[in-house]
């Protein structure tokens, strides 16, 4: 049998696997799951937000978000306050515990992408960030689905 290179969904998916399984492994103590731990990032990042965005931003239905909210606020991570112009919407924001552990939990994702590229050279980094960046892009329908990647010139 000829080994054939992985297709790029399944090496892209293994290797966001494997970084995340890491995240966890160093990030346990904290006891917040991966997906809590998204949810926490994304809520850093925006500063507060309603648990629909949440629930677009994490990928997974509204009741599943409000699950996860639900231990997160029994944990201390967030809370929940009405929105002053539409008493349906609940908005999330982060806690004191949560703000104070942030630069923590960056630092630890950081040590463990640096551990994931070691022995990449630095233009192989640029490469490897650019494409998938335009990966990204090309497959995303609006702005807001690559926070992380600059604008494309079009």
């Amino acid at each position: 049998m000829i080994d054939a290179p992985k297709p790029l969904g399944l090496l892209m998916h293994d290797a966001a696997r494997a970084i995340r399984k890491r995240f966890e492994q160093r990030t346990c103590a904290l006891g917040l799951s991966s997906a809590q731990w998204r949810l926490l990032a994304h809520l850093s990042r925006e500063g507060r937000a309603a648990q629909a965005r949440l629930a677009d931003l994490l990928e997974i239905e509204p009741i599943s978000v409000s699950r996860l909210l639900d231990r997160m606020e029994q944990g201390g991570w967030v809370r929940r306050e009405p929105d002053p112009s539409d008493r349906r919407v609940r908005i999330i924001v982060p806690t004191e515990k949560t703000t104070s552990a942030y630069a923590s939990i960056k630092a630890t994702a950081e040590e463990v992408y640096a551990e994931a590229l070691a022995g990449v050279p630095a233009e192989h980094r640029k490469i490897l960030i650019d494409t998938l960046c335009a990966i990204v892009s090309n497959l995303s329908s609006d702005a807001e689905s690559a926070p992380h990647c600059p604008k494309a010139a079009k």
